[in-house]
């Protein structure tokens, strides 16, 4: 498999220059940096990277608006970097289809995992982030958008591969548990993403938690 290609999204130039030394030294290609969310868009459309490393606070345009339009025109998936004090932003990005959140004091090793999992198809969600964000949307601080989540027409596998989901599993872990292949494990995951109406699966969590299946 080729290094994963990356593109930097982050207004502060030191931060992007020590994920660049992060990233390169083990083996991940960084194709292009952005400094806002404008940047970040017109970029990942030039670049087509893997993946955009994406921060949400950026000025003129913030990375919430950015990951939205890179995801609706498939430009690369869109693994979120925030803080703790952003718990509305990251609910905005999961409604905006962002596939994984670390938080920036992330070691070397993890985010070189959390991008590998990414640019394979999978999530990379850390606990301290996801379970902050996901009790806001089951209280009610950032209501979901309608869909099919409150009865959603899951077989028995489907439930077996949301609950996967849930637990932060990764696809090569469900296919494990599971006794299937790898592309079921895909296929399910996407059939169990339309009939909740989720555009990722930490999007899918946030409708679960908020709804109560």
């Amino acid at each position: 498999m080729s290094a994963p290609t990356v593109l930097l999204a982050d207004d502060h130039s030191a931060i992007r220059a020590g994920l660049r030394i992060m990233l390169e030294a083990h083996g991940i290609t960084v194709v292009g940096e952005a400094a806002d969310g404008d940047v970040a868009v017109r970029n990942a459309a030039a670049l087509r990277p893997d993946v955009v490393l994406m921060d949400l606070r950026m000025p003129d345009r913030d990375g919430v608006s950015a990951t939205r339009e890179i995801v609706d025109r498939g430009l690369g998936d869109v693994l979120v970097l925030t803080s703790f004090d952003e718990d509305e932003l990251v609910l905005g990005a999961i409604r905006a289809g962002a596939v994984g959140f670390l938080l920036k004091t992330v070691d070397a090793p993890t985010l070189v995992q959390a991008v590998r999992a990414v640019a394979a198809g999978d999530g990379a969600l850390d606990p301290r982030v996801t379970r902050r964000a996901l009790a806001a949307a089951a209280s009610g601080a950032a209501p979901v958008p309608p869909s099919r989540a409150a009865q959603p027409d899951l077989t028995a596998r489907e439930r077996e591969v949301l609950d996967g989901i849930l637990r932060g599993w990764s696809n090569a872990q469900l296919a494990t548990r599971l006794r299937i292949s790898v592309p079921t494990v895909k296929t399910h995951v996407s059939n169990v993403l339309m009939k909740l109406g989720a555009r990722s699966r930490s999007h899918a969590a946030a409708l679960v938690r908020g709804r109560e299946i």
